[in-house]
């Protein structure tokens, strides 16, 4: 199933995207909902999945819980507007674990040796993304360095951790960054990686039990700029070197992740490298199954 965030005027909703509707389950239980890990404390408790739950539930009150159509919500009328699915207190990210990705560092800093070691090594890049405050949503601006010339989308599949660890589901993501500046030099990917609103989440959470442990979905990247497409990519999961299972396995040792958490599993579309984005652009990512995220673009001024 898939699971959004969104407001309306009685406050922030819990809903069930079903084809092309929105069936608002906040209310369906004796505390209302306010996120996915609520779900997952009331599945584990009944010794049920996250669909299981919801689907005893959607049989049980069907024809006594709001409902609303989905375009509503994602155009932001009669008063809803559609929320990041999960505000995560930590994002992580997976580097090199897509061939196109390591080709396109290997050509941008011209040091082969260090991406073909991350490709072909037993333990994966991963990498400290963002925090809550430095998350957006759907339809909110995802911004840019003042610092940089060349900012890239990052298309990515990324997967939630429950409360041991375990994943419950998928989201899209942007990983925005810096491309310039992290190939000045290696040791500059933070600076490259995370900066204000620099990680975009959304629309819709996939649980696992919908998607499976290792899901092989097309991802899509488009950039509109005065309304015309000015970049286009598209690539499969189903090309990513390494699992989930592997890269969450790597991440969670040693490592003890907040539930909520997020994992932003890599990219396969690299726009050209004279490609940059800048103000006023908009950006669509669309997972299949999970739906569209797009977000407009704003360049930032240095700060100091």
């Amino acid at each position: 199933m898939r699971i959004i965030r969104f407001s309306s005027p009685s406050g922030e909703r819990i809903g069930v995207w079903m084809n092309e509707k929105v069936i608002d389950i906040t209310e369906a239980f004796e505390s209302p909902l306010r996120s996915i890990l609520d779900l997952a404390s009331k599945a584990n408790e009944a010794g049920k999945s996250i669909d299981d739950l919801l689907t005893d539930i959607l049989e049980q009150k069907s024809g006594h819980l709001p409902v609303y159509l989905y375009k509503k919500i994602e155009r932001g009328e009669d008063n809803l507007r559609l929320l990041i699915p999960i505000v995560p207190p930590e994002v992580w990210g997976c580097g090199v674990t897509y061939r196109r990705s390591r080709e396109a560092r290997e050509r941008e800093t011209n040091v082969k040796s260090v991406y073909d070691l991350v490709y072909n090594a037993a333990r994966p890049e991963i990498f400290f993304k963002a925090t809550a405050h430095r998350c957006v949503g759907p339809g909110e601006e995802i911004y840019l360095r003042g610092d940089s010339k060349r900012n890239i989308p990052e298309a990515e599949l990324a997967f939630i951790l429950g409360f041991n660890q375990e994943i419950l589901g998928f989201t899209a993501g942007n990983d925005v960054s810096s491309r310039d500046i992290e190939s000045e030099n290696p040791l500059y990917l933070p600076q490259a990686k995370i900066f204000d609103r620099c990680c975009a989440l959304g629309p819709s959470i996939l649980t696992i039990n919908e998607a499976g442990k290792e899901p092989k979905l097309r991802v899509e990247c488009r950039v509109f700029r005065s309304g015309k497409i000015v970049f286009e990519g598209t690539t499969s999961t189903a090309e990513m070197k390494r699992s989930i299972e592997e890269l969450k396995s790597y991440l969670c040792r040693y490592n003890t992740i907040p539930p909520g958490s997020v994992c932003l599993t890599g990219t396969g579309i690299i726009p050209p490298d004279e490609f940059s984005l800048i103000d006023g652009d908009i950006v669509e990512i669309t997972i299949e199954k999970i739906g569209s995220l797009r977000n407009p673009v704003k360049q930032l001024k240095p700060i100091i």
